[in-house]
């Protein structure tokens, strides 16, 4: 936590009495702030130099629901968008993430990502934080995207069956597409533990060319360079919430989506160059 010593004694006074805000999700934006997210900016501005594009396309006090890419190996990508809107918004955003059912089912992370602002990716909690006014943020790939081998890297998987249209629609609020270049270099996986991870209850358990031959020193994340680029909103307003309910509406829609963030990350492809530039 940075800051004087006055003020660190102050921030621990206010978490040892109370006197500190937590929503009815959990979300603890101080501790986020001056915590969780001063630990991981130093990998977003010196370890991976994350550029950002287009972040006047987010909105400054209303609700929108940011569509993203997802990949790694290792989701760093989540936190990264997350430092990405808090600190480089105008308005420094907070961004509430959906997470997948594994994520709340392990007892520390599931209670950190309460804290920072996540919750689980179903539709009531969507609905809600949209309606709210929030700025939510969902990876339609999921663990198919997170998890894919390196062959197949940029190459968008599957968006699902569109629950995130359904509820940007049922809330009014614009879909911001999102492209991040950069994760994909990070843990290149070439194989995979399947039998191990099944034993486990994990999706995958990844072989890259550096775990688990290197032991912890495998775990640490290559300095690829980021891009991460915000698209033109696309409108619900247009519709009633009731459309939420046409399935073919929302699969064009998703569709679009994807077509979108695909195109983007082409783009941004080409305007990052080289994966790895020199970090000095």
């Amino acid at each position: 936590m940075s800051g004087t010593a006055s003020e660190l004694l102050d921030f621990l006074r206010r978490r040892v009495t109370g006197q500190y805000d937590v929503d009815e999700f959990g979300f603890d934006p101080e501790l986020t702030d001056k915590v969780l997210l001063e630990l991981i900016r130093p990998l977003y501005r010196h370890w991976f130099r994350v550029e950002t594009v287009g972040m006047d396309n987010v909105p400054g006090d209303s609700g929108a629901l940011v569509v993203a890419n997802h990949s790694g190996t290792v989701p760093l990508d989540a936190l990264m968008l997350q430092v990405a809107l808090h600190d480089d918004h105008p308005r420094r955003r907070a961004v509430r993430l959906l997470g997948a059912d594994l994520v709340y089912q392990l007892p520390v992370l599931g209670h950190l990502s309460r804290k920072t602002g996540h919750t689980l990716a179903c539709r009531e909690d969507a609905d809600r934080l949209l309606r709210k006014g929030e700025l939510v943020g969902v990876f339609p790939e999921g663990f198919k995207g997170v998890g894919k081998p390196f062959s197949e890297r940029y190459r968008l998987q599957r968006f699902g069956r569109g629950g995130f249209v359904a509820s940007a629609i049922r809330a009014g609020v614009p879909i911001i597409p999102c492209a991040i270049v950069g994760a994909e270099e990070i843990y290149p996986k070439i194989g995979d533990l399947r039998f191990l991870a099944r034993a486990l209850g994990l999706p995958y358990l990844p072989v890259t060319p550096f775990f688990p031959w290197l032991g912890p020193l495998g775990l640490v994340p290559l300095p690829s360079k980021w891009v991460i680029g915000f698209g033109e909103p696309i409108r619900t307003d247009e519709f009633t919430p009731s459309d939420a309910d046409d399935p073919m509406l929302v699969f064009n829609l998703t569709d679009q989506v994807r077509e979108v963030i695909q195109q983007q990350l082409n783009e941004l492809r080409l305007r990052r160059g080289h994966a790895f530039p020199p970090l000095f």
